[in-house]
């Protein structure tokens, strides 16, 4: 039987208006704050459960939401405080829309909103999990929609370090289970959610970690595209011993929408795999994998919003499992890239002593302060290594490329191209890729180079730009691009820069170079060069997958 909600507390500064909803250990009302002017949610302890352990509980996710507020994806927290009849409470930003759980309800997911929803939620939950929390209860009544429509992760509350135990009330399912048949799947005694909690959380002793929550993440977006739970099956009992013996088992029940793609149902598959190891090892991969749905959709790739860290590049040779780690492996964003005529070197290594560590998940180093004198940045996983470019001069009739050894790499033969099409030679320390491409037609604006005909470059012509991280999926990799500075008719050209012999220049379709010939822990490095009016730019972009 439903309890009635308790009397909303006197709050000075705050006006009472509803109650907003009611959990097992607090009710939360809505309130008119009066300086600033705002509304706001106000999440209070039943006073029945006033306890020491009740009230370091609602403090604690007081303190574990404001560390996080500042993400966009999470409920941001304004204060704490405790009410005049002794009642501890917490004042959170109000989030005016329906939760997932009464839109999967009510409503059929786009494919496309629900890419756009899953690539946000993993970004909040990473942000967590880079700060050493776990979250514990991810599902769909647990987020919010905001007055712009983005979803809004709360209700931290049976959250925890990533190296704490669990709390008492989480490790005796199989003393307090029972089974009535009902379909909702939350068990009061255990303080979790069963329909979207991974096989790990029903062991006697759990130990969850990152991959607990990916696959919550993977039976959320499940969820709003089925329109049930992933491990529900209708006609039959879905009571909570039916559904966690089926999650152990794996047993996901198949989407019945034509209209979801193979490559998501894979996604959603991997993310809810029986055995952690099987998952994808951290939130940000599991956002990733739904960004290559997207470019294969056609949609444009969702931005993973996490710390502006960095991963640090990992000893070559230190022999380690890659696979098996589940560091928090973090993606940056940055501004678009100034135009510059001599940039500098940009080391690899960021500062050792700068280090933020997120426990359970993978180091990540705190990202360094970049100035205008530095431009390139470094984007997810893939660090960008820029040359130093040779300074273009006014080309005349009468110069000719200089000699290409035989078997050079084919990256080397476009620098020998670009150097003939200088009008004096310019000393440098390393040879410049410029990428250049298309299909040869006479008097085309995008002409293939020749040995004959060698490339005009043109300095006026921008530097292409790094869109986003690069997405491998198997044998492919797909690297994004910017042009900062569009005209009618431009294209991207690029060519494989690392291999050797002759390596076809090809002309990109849209912004996307796509390799389909990746060997799974090999290098492929890419350059770049924007092509206009069968011109080029004269500095090229060249990037790394991995770096």
């Amino acid at each position: 039987m439903k309890r009635p909600p308790s009397t909303p507390p006197e709050l000075p500064g705050y006006t009472f208006v509803k109650l907003l909803g009611s959990g097992g250990f607090s009710d939360v009302f809505l309130y008119d704050q009066q300086l600033p002017r705002r509304r706001v949610a106000v999440k209070v302890l039943l006073t029945e459960d006033i306890t020491d352990a009740s009230r370091d509980a609602l403090v604690a996710e007081a303190n574990l939401m404001a560390q996080l507020s500042a993400h966009p994806y999470i409920v941001t927290i304004y204060q704490a405080d405790v009410s005049s009849d002794a009642r501890p409470y917490f004042v959170m930003e109000y989030c005016s829309g329906p939760s997932l759980a009464e839109r999967y309800k009510t409503e059929t997911f786009a494919v496309e909103d629900a890419l756009r929803t899953g690539v946000r939620l993993s970004s909040a939950v990473a942000t967590a999990h880079a700060a050493g929390i776990l979250h514990r209860d991810i599902k769909p009544a647990n987020v919010l929609s905001n007055d712009y429509g983005w979803p809004a992760l709360t209700d931290f509350g049976i959250s925890s370090a990533l190296e704490d135990e669990l709390p008492l009330h989480t490790t005796t399912l199989a003393a307090a289970l029972n089974d009535t048949g009902a379909s909702s799947g939350t068990s009061p005694s255990v303080g979790m959610s069963v329909p979207w909690s991974p096989p790990e959380m029903f062991e006697d002793d759990p130990m969850p970690d990152v991959r607990s929550d990916v696959f919550s993440l993977a039976a959320t977006v499940y969820t709003i595209l089925a329109g049930q739970t992933p491990f529900e099956v209708r006609g039959r009992s879905n009571g909570t011993l039916d559904l966690i013996g089926r999650i152990e088992r794996g047993a996901i029940t198949p989407m019945s929408r034509s209209d979801i793609p193979r490559s998501l149902l894979a996604v959603l598959n991997k993310g809810m795999a029986s055995d952690r190891a099987d998952r994808f090892a951290t939130a940000v991969d599991f956002a990733r994998a739904l960004q290559r749905v997207e470019l294969e959709l056609g949609y444009a790739a969702t931005a993973i919003d996490v710390p502006n860290l960095f991963v640090a590049a990992p000893d070559r040779n230190d022999g380690g499992d890659d696979e098996n780690e589940t560091r928090v492996r973090a993606v940056a964003t940055i501004d678009a890239q100034p135009a510059v005529s001599a940039p500098t070197i940009v080391t690899d290594e960021p500062d050792a002593a700068d280090a933020t560590v997120a426990r359970g998940a993978r180091n990540v180093v705190a990202q360094p302060a970049t100035d205008r004198a530095r431009p390139a940045e470094v984007l997810g996983e893939t660090i960008v290594r820029r040359r130093d470019p040779v300074q273009p001069q006014p080309a005349t009739s009468q110069q000719q490329a200089p000699d290409v050894p035989p078997g050079a790499p084919a990256g080397r033969k476009l620098a020998g191209w670009i150097i003939g099409g200088l009008a004096a030679v310019v000393a440098v320390g390393v040879v410049v890729a410029v990428i250049v491409g298309g299909v040869a037609t006479g008097g085309s604006a995008d002409p293939t180079p020749t040995a004959s005909q060698p490339p005009v470059v043109v300095a006026s012509i921008p530097t292409p730009q790094i869109a986003g991280p690069p997405v491998a999926d198997g044998s492919t990799v797909t690297f994004l691009f910017t042009n900062p500075d569009p005209v009618e008719g431009d294209a991207f050209f690029w060519q494989i820069s690392n291999r050797t012999g002759d390596e076809p220049v090809r002309k990109a379709e849209g912004n996307a170079v796509v390799i389909t010939d990746y060997a799974p822990g090999s290098t492929v490095c890419v350059t770049v060069s924007i092509s206009r009016a069968g011109k080029l730019s004269a500095n090229p972009y060249e990037t790394c997958y991995p770096a």
